[in-house]
């Protein structure tokens, strides 16, 4: 026995220094050595197959613990609406992430995947989340976006999620572009200065910090943000989606660059790239500004992630030629692929080309230093997993207040007063006999709410998540003795023999998000023009429209006593009457012209024909009425 256990100890002390050894050589798993000496070492100890699987970002719902270990993916996404299920509580979403993580924490180097989401106005998709105004309502009131980006990154950590795919930061130049509502403005000047919510979603940058490189606080409170679609997105010929932008490098540079400088002062983490053209080149193989102006002269760090089958969109029709597009997409320095379905024909195609030195492995290198460079800096290696210490925060009513007073600033009152010298019929009194609230737009928390709502493309009705209608804001808001009436479309007659001491008409546009939100003609939707001939033909009305860009209302404008752009506010509708009875006063400037015809589109602030109904930067403001 004494004879046998020398060699044992001497078996267990070898042991004991290669478990030391080794534990010492995992640098890329010590939070006390620089980034970029992690990001050597586990460079170093990656296979091809693991590298190539970081650029892959699939979409949860195929996202098995089999896929993330056998393929190594990179990052995983929700699309709009891919949620746990129907009204999902914090707890299962959090238990979703953490059941994907832990399949990739299983594999061999264990790094961990990165889940993002479209949290576009506030956490969307998900059930009692706060749903802030759309971006185009935030650029009215030229500030708040920093609050609102700590307040959204609080809400989206507390589902166990720490990447969003915001802002949105397009400079929209033709409103009858489906997304116009997700830009904060056609003047780049005021989406330069919208570009303050990324330090609100991911924290503020220390200030030694090298130019270009992305910062996220660490902890469970921020989020990695995402600016995009470089670039020009807004720019697109008539506002067609995912086409044309016809412009010079001059006019690029001075009206669709700017907030991308913005974007990387400020750490941005991510830049996704646009579906769009520049002068007939995809912006997804436009290897010129992808790596030429956003990599190499803008010294941007982070990595650079494409839409949603951006990759197979490049060809007409979709994934005619994939390979090609492959290989000319990852060229152009594309470093993480939102495929998100169809994984294996992409890890396929890009690990051939590599082989076959179609594409060069220092493409590759590059595209995942800059993938672990975000992981690594957010802290995702110390703290991979999510836990239900935030659920709290979602949808919390701090978050709602501070919604609430971004509906109050949003608004822009454009007519109050039948005619210049009459009386303003704003603020109403609280207290009248019997008033009328009618609109297809006054009852409907998900119209209210617009695109990207619970699902992609919005919904109607009151039933898809918490939050208050514009009705229900009346109702709470007038003196108990004031009768409220709401008729969504009464014929003049029933008007007129009601004896109303005045209306409150709400129409707009029905919910839409991209490819299916152009629109050629920029009508407010049926039956909204009857509802106000009917109404504001007989009483004394004030009509609010609930849309995501300006709309034709010039016919409708003389019967009219009072006008109000109420965009796309959110869940928060009692701050439409905050300003509606005058406990708070109008301040909002408009950040899009409103024109007069859709025949002047496009017709942007500056330009030689500029003849707008209101002009960019009105905004009638009225002061508190007194109590």
């Amino acid at each position: 026995m004494r004879r046998l256990s020398r060699p044992i100890l001497g078996f267990l002390l070898l042991c004991c220094l290669i478990v030391a050894g080794e534990a010492e050589y995992l640098k890329y798993k010590d939070p006390k050595m620089p980034i970029g000496a992690r990001i050597k070492d586990l460079m170093k100890r990656m296979t091809l197959e693991e590298k190539i699987g970081q650029m892959v970002q699939i979409e949860r719902t195929v996202a098995t613990p089999d896929v993330m270990k056998q393929y190594f993916i990179g990052s995983v996404l929700s699309g709009g609406g891919s949620v746990p299920g129907p009204k999902a509580s914090a707890e299962a979403w959090v238990n979703l992430v953490n059941g994907i993580q832990k399949a990739s924490l299983s594999t061999r180097l264990g790094i961990p995947m990165i889940y993002g989401i479209d949290a576009v106005h506030g956490h969307n998709n998900v059930y009692n989340a706060t749903i802030f105004p759309h971006n185009v309502g935030l650029g009215v009131t030229r500030q708040l976006v920093k609050k609102i980006g700590e307040a959204t990154a609080l809400e989206v950590r507390a589902t166990g999620i720490p990447y969003a795919f915001a802002p949105c930061i397009a400079v929209c130049r033709d409103p009858r572009w489906g997304r116009c509502y997700e830009s904060y403005s056609e003047d780049h000047r005021i989406v330069q200065l919208m570009t303050e919510i990324i330090p609100g979603l991911q924290g503020e940058l220390p200030a030694n910090s090298k130019k270009g490189v992305p910062f996220v606080a660490p902890g469970n409170t921020k989020v990695a943000a995402c600016a995009k679609h470089f670039v020009g997105d807004g720019g697109t010929t008539k506002g067609i989606d995912e086409n044309n932008t016809v412009i010079s490098m001059n006019g690029l540079l001075n009206i669709h660059m700017p907030a991308y400088y913005n974007a990387i002062s400020k750490g941005v983490a991510t830049v996704m790239v646009s579906y769009s053209s520049w002068n007939g080149k995809r912006m997804h193989i436009n290897h010129d500004l992808v790596t030429g102006f956003l990599k190499n002269k803008m010294k941007f760090r982070g990595f650079v992630i494409s839409d949603w089958q951006g990759i197979d969109r490049v060809t007409s029709p979709p994934h005619a030629n994939y390979s090609s597009s492959v290989q000319a997409g990852v060229d152009a320095g594309i470093d993480m692929i939102m495929v998100p379905f169809n994984f294996t024909e992409f890890i396929d195609d890009l690990t051939y080309q590599v082989k076959n030195n179609i594409i060069p492995m220092s493409r590759i290198n590059d595209a995942v230093q800059r993938i672990l460079r975000v992981k690594f800096v957010m802290g995702l290696f110390e703290k991979p997993l999510a836990d239900l210490s935030m659920a709290n925060h979602l949808g919390s009513q701090e978050h709602r207040e501070l919604a609430r007073e971004a509906v109050r600033k949003s608004l822009v009152l454009l007519k109050n007063g039948k005619y210049t010298t009459a009386k303003p019929l704003l603020p109403l009194p609280k207290k009248a006999p019997k008033i009328l609230v009618a609109g297809s737009h006054a009852d409907n928390l998900g119209y209210q709410c617009g695109g990207w709502t619970i699902t992609w493309q919005g919904l109607g009705g009151n039933d898809l998540t918490t939050g208050t209608t514009i009705l229900n804001a009346v109702k709470n808001t007038v003196d108990p003795t004031t009768q409220v009436v709401y008729n969504e479309n009464p014929d003049a007659n029933f008007v007129s023999s009601n004896k109303f001491s005045y209306a409150i008409v709400v129409v707009g546009e029905p919910p839409y998000a991209e490819m299916y939100g152009d629109s050629s003609n920029l009508t407010i939707s049926e039956p909204g023009p009857s509802t106000i001939n009917n109404v504001c033909g007989a009483v004394k009305c004030v009509v609010v429209v609930i849309s995501g860009r300006p709309v034709v209302i010039q016919p409708y404008l003389e019967k009219i006593d009072a006008l109000v752009a109420a965009w796309l506010p959110g869940t928060e509708g009692q701050g439409v009457a905050d300003n509606l009875f005058g406990d708070y006063g109008f301040t909002g400037k408009l950040a899009r012209t409103w024109f007069k015809t859709v025949d002047q589109l496009p017709m942007n602030v500056g330009d030689p024909h500029y003849d707008p109904l209101f002009p960019f930067g009105f905004g009638i403001t009225t002061k508190p009425a007194k109590n």
